[in-house]
């Protein structure tokens, strides 16, 4: 892990001595245990401030359109996936970016440690496994038992697109896919009615999915129009769940499955149970997995006869 730290660190110098970009976008030391946080390094001296661990959750292509200029991004597997997806809709410019790939063995999962020793006060990570003192005990795990409930999935932990590529690469969760979601869908409708009531409930509209989610750009959210008014300012069941059926639609598609909108939810609310039901069924009917190619059309930007319309008429 320390020597793809200093490949990062020196990648990044040299960009910046250069001149090629104008910022660096990748991950520093938190302030909290176990929790990297975003940095933007615009000096060849600040580059050692950058990191590369089990902690480095956060989607950086969420930051890449609002910072201006020339500018490098170290890129995760579903990283590279949001960044396709963002210059497949004009959101990116190619020419403005390079892109260092690393490949991802996944990222901590924080919440699940915390439920067991409370609120972690020290942590440190060593060869797979990760020692925490917390405020209701101490103890160590090995990596994979607190491994994220996303990574554990990933099809993708290899960038799709970059422009240089640091460390080695990691090997395909050979899982079947959407194993998840074929479970919920074999669920009776009182099941999945009862599950969706109860995560729906705990729901506080804070927006936090929304605003970690790197495609969730557009300037003013549907849940914020005033005419016509989509939901009124109070928080219930009802209206938690037409904001979050209203993201999946929104995202139809276009969702990479990164899981940045349930790691930011401060009530662990699974959103993404609705996200990864959307995207098994886009791929079922339409062939398509969003952001892995630059030259695949989106599925809902492209029109063929033969597309499935079963959902139109009844027979």
């Amino acid at each position: 892990m320390n020597n793809i730290i200093n490949d990062i660190r020196e990648t990044a110098r040299q960009l910046l001595v250069d001149g090629k970009v104008d910022v660096v976008i990748g991950y520093e030391k938190g302030s909290l245990p176990l929790k990297a946080t975003p940095c933007f390094v615009r000096t060849p001296q600040d580059v050692e401030r950058l990191i590369w661990d089990e902690t480095c959750e956060n989607n950086l292509a969420s930051f890449v359109a609002n910072t201006a200029g020339k500018k490098a991004i170290v890129a995760k597997g579903c990283d590279s996936r949001s960044l396709v997806v963002l210059m497949q809709e004009n959101q990116v410019l190619r020419e403005d970016l390079y892109i260092i790939g690393v490949s991802c063995p996944g990222v901590v999962n924080k919440r699940k440690i915390e439920a067991e020793v409370g609120e972690i006060i020290e942590a440190a990570i060593a060869d797979g496994m990760i020692s925490v003192k917390g405020m209701e005990g101490s103890k160590e795990y090995a990596f994979a038992e607190v491994k994220d409930v996303t990574c554990q999935t990933c099809r993708y932990p290899n960038p799709v697109i970059e422009d240089t590529h640091i460390g080695g690469t990691v090997e395909v969760s050979q899982s079947t896919p959407f194993a998840d979601v074929i479970e919920m869908e074999n669920k009776s409708d009182s099941e999945r009615q009862a599950y969706f009531k109860e995560q729906m409930s705990k729901c506080i509209r804070c927006y936090a999915c929304r605003n970690a989610c790197p495609l969730c750009y557009c300037p003013e959210c549907f849940v914020d129009c005033n005419s016509p008014k989509w939901l009124t300012g109070g928080v219930n069941r009802a209206e938690n769940l037409m904001f979050q059926a209203g993201r999946v639609l929104h995202l139809a598609g276009r969702c990479v499955d990164c899981g940045a909108c349930t790691r930011a939810c401060p009530q662990d609310v699974d959103i993404r149970a609705m996200n990864r039901k959307s995207a098994k069924d886009v791929f079922e009917m339409y062939h398509h997995e969003a952001g892995i190619s630059e030259t695949v059309v989106p599925a809902l930007n492209e029109y063929s006869s033969e597309d499935p319309e079963t959902f139109l008429v009844k027979e």
